[in-house]
C-alpha cells in the first residue's frame, strides 16, 4: 500500500517561513506577558476523560479525540460502549488542564498565580478558514484574585501583545454571564432553559436578531417571553449609548434581576482599560456575547478583528472550576489569543520575520580541500559570533536556481568557494 503524503484532515504541515513567523509571534507574546508578571507552565497533551467530560467545556466535549486503553485494559470482547474502551483524551483547551495543574500544586504556587501557557490542543471539529483540528492556544490566567484587577490586566496584556504584532482598530467585546442570566430571567425563561436559549443567542452574528427570535419560537418558547427577551438587545453597540453607559442603561432596565455589584464590576473594568490602554482598539459592551464554555461565571470577553469574520480570541472569569477538583472554590480568570487565526492574518498581510542582521550564504564546491574547508568554516563562525546568520551549503549543479532561492529567503551576501 502506498503511504499517504497529505497530513490528516484538519491538520497541516508548517513551511519554514511560517514556522519562523510562528516562533517570532510566540516570542513577542511571551515577552509581553512576562512584563505583566505571568510565568510559563506546561501541561500534558493527554488529559483524563473524567476531567474533559465534566460538563464544563460546552460543545467542545462532543469534539474530544479519545485515546484507546492499552494492553490488558483494552478488552474489546466485554466492552458495552465507548467509555469501556477509553479513559484519556487529547485536551480541547488549556483551561481544564491548567485548573487540574493548579489544584495539584496550589500549595507550591504564589497567590495570586499568574500563568502563561502555549501549546497545541485538539478538537474533532469541521475544518474551515482559520479553524483546524490541531491548533495552538496562547493563554494567560490569573488564579486567586477575585477583584476586577484580574480582568483589567488580562485585557491590557492581551491587547498590548496584539498591538506589538501590528494589529490595530480591532474590538474587544465584553459582557458578563450574570447579565446574560438576568436577561433570560427578566424575559421569563426558566433556569432549565438557559443553556438552550444561550446556544441560540450565540448565533446572533450569523442569523441576526430575527433569526434568534425565529429559532426561539421554533424551540417552543412563549411568544411573549421571546419578544421581551429580544427587545433587550436594542442597546447592542449603540452609538447613542456607548461603552459603560450601555451597561448602566441595560442594568437599569433589568432592575433586581441583576446581582448586586455587577454594574460596578463591568463599568469599572471598561473605564479603567479605556483610560490606560496602550493598543489601538475599542472596548465594546455586547450583551449578545455568550462564549461557549459552561465554566464561565462572570465577566466574558472576545476579540473581533475587522479582517476576520469570527472570534480571534476570548476568555472570561471561571470562579467555580477549581472547586470541581478541590471542593473549595478559587477565583480565576483567563484570556486566550486565537494564535492560528493571528498567524493566518499575518501571513495574508505578507508579514515576514527576516533577521535584522545580515544574512550570508557560503556555497562550497563539492570535494573542497580540507584546509580550505576549515578556513571557510572559521570565517562562518566569526560572522556568527558577531550575531549574523551564515548558511553553509554544498554548491548545487544548478547554481543559478540555488542562488535565486537563497535570495528569496533574504540572503544578501551569497559567496561561492572553489578549490582553485
Amino acid at each position: 500500500m502506498e503511504l499517504i503524503k497529505k497530513p490528516v484532515t484538519g491538520m497541516k504541515d508548517v513551511m519554514p517561513a511560517e514556522a519562523e513567523l510562528r516562533e517570532h509571534v510566540m516570542n513577542v507574546i511571551r515577552d509581553t506577558y512576562a512584563g505583566y508578571g505571568f510565568r510559563q507552565i506546561e501541561t500534558p497533551a493527554v488529559e483524563h476523560l473524567a476531567n474533559l467530560n465534566s460538563k464544563q467545556g460546552g460543545e467542545n466535549e462532543k469534539l474530544i479525540f479519545k485515546v484507546l486503553k492499552r494492553g490488558e485494559k483494552l478488552d474489546l470482547s466485554s466492552a458495552q460502549d465507548v467509555s469501556d474502551l477509553t479513559e484519556e483524551g487529547l485536551r480541547y483547551d488549556l483551561t481544564v488542564p491548567l485548573v487540574r495543574f493548579f489544584s495539584a500544586h496550589q500549595a507550591e504556587l504564589p497567590s495570586p498565580f499568574k500563568a502563561l501557557q502555549m501549546g497545541s490542543v485538539w478538537r474533532a471539529d469541521r475544518p474551515q478558514r482559520g479553524r483546524f483540528r490541531q491548533f495552538v492556544q496562547c493563554d494567560i490566567d490569573i488564579l486567586g484574585d477575585p477583584s476586577t484587577l484580574a480582568e483589567t490586566e488580562l485585557i491590557l496584556a492581551t491587547t498590548r501583545a496584539l498591538g506589538r504584532l501590528g494589529f490595530s482598530g480591532f474590538e474587544v467585546r465584553i459582557s458578563d454571564r450574570r447579565i446574560l442570566k438576568a436577561m433570560a430571567a427578566f424575559a421569563g425563561f426558566p433556569e432549565t432553559a438557559y443553556d438552550e436559549v444561550f446556544i441560540i443567542l450565540d448565533k446572533m452574528d450569523k442569523i441576526g436578531i430575527d433569526g434568534v427570535r425565529e429559532e426561539l419560537l421554533k424551540a417552543g418558547y412563549d411568544e411573549g417571553q421571546v419578544e421581551k427577551y429580544t427587545k433587550l438587545f436594542g442597546v447592542e453597540k449603540s452609538d447613542e449609548v456607548p461603552g459603560a453607559e450601555a451597561v448602566r442603561k441595560l442594568i437599569s432596565d433589568l432592575g433586581d434581576f441583576v446581582e448586586a455589584g455587577v454594574e460596578e464590576d463591568l463599568t469599572g473594568i471598561m473605564e479603567c482599560v479605556d483610560s490606560v490602554k496602550d493598543a489601538d482598539f475599542d472596548l465594546v459592551f455586547d450583551p449578545t456575547l455568550v462564549r461557549g464554555m459552561s465554566y464561565y461565571t462572570g465577566t466574558i470577553f472576545e476579540i473581533s478583528m475587522p479582517e476576520f469574520g469570527a472570534s480571534a480570541g476570548g476568555g472570561g472569569r471561571y470562579d467555580k472550576l477549581v472547586g470541581k477538583f478541590t471542593g473549595q472554590d478559587v477565583p480565576a480568570c483567563g484570556f486566550s489569543i486565537g494564535f492560528e487565526r493571528i498567524i493566518m492574518l499575518l501571513m495574508e498581510r505578507g508579514e515576514s520575520t527576516e533577521l535584522k542582521s545580515k544574512k550570508h550564504a557560503f556555497l562550497i564546491e563539492k570535494g573542497m580541500d580540507a584546509e580550505k574547508m576549515r578556513a571557510i568554516m572559521k570565517e562562518a563562525e566569526e560572522l556568527r559570533n558577531r550575531g549574523e546568520c551564515v548558511l553553509t551549503a554544498r554548491m548545487n549543479k544548478n547554481k543559478k536556481f540555488q542562488k535565486e532561492q537563497l535570495a528569496e529567503q533574504g540572503y544578501e551576501d551569497i559567496r561561492e568557494f572553489y578549490n582553485n
